[in-house]
């Protein structure tokens, strides 16, 4: 099937669940170039790719306070790795979903990367909620905007 991602944006579900050491680098990035072919195919027909991962399991490692350890489970950790894989310029929005994942995705510039924060850190993605999931596809697109 070839499909015309010529000034489209793609939301693409990946797994960057990679392994990290101490200092949070990548240690095997297995997962994250299984996905190149996927992301260069959008990239190099004129598109932009919004990609959604998860990182390890934030909610059954909690700090000490039970908060989520954003530092050690964010996917900001592979962004520059992930920009220099794909040689083109990867954005990071410390949201998933909300007003600042929505503009950053509005203002996305076809060629490049925006990689959104952690599903994991939102409730709903381990219970499958149905909320998030239109949340996550059903935000209003630029032109419906206005």
């Amino acid at each position: 099937m070839n499909l015309d991602f010529t000034g489209k944006k793609a939301l693409i579900r990946v797994d960057f669940n990679v392994p990290l050491n101490a200092q949070f680098e990548i240690t095997d990035d297995t997962r994250i170039r299984a996905a190149l072919p996927t992301i260069k195919h959008i990239l190099d027909h004129g598109g932009a790719a919004i990609l959604m991962s998860h990182l390890g399991r934030p909610g059954k490692k909690r700090k000490e306070d039970g908060s989520i350890d954003v530092e050690k489970f964010t996917l900001q950790h592979i962004v520059s790795h992930l920009a220099q894989a794909l040689g083109t310029n990867v954005h990071f929005c410390a949201e998933t979903v909300g007003p600042k994942a929505e503009a950053m995705a509005a203002d996305l510039p076809m060629g490049e990367v925006l990689v959104v924060e952690n599903t994991r850190f939102n409730d709903g993605e381990t219970k499958g909620e149905e909320d998030l999931a239109c949340l996550l596809y059903t935000s209003p697109s630029p032109r419906d905007r206005g």
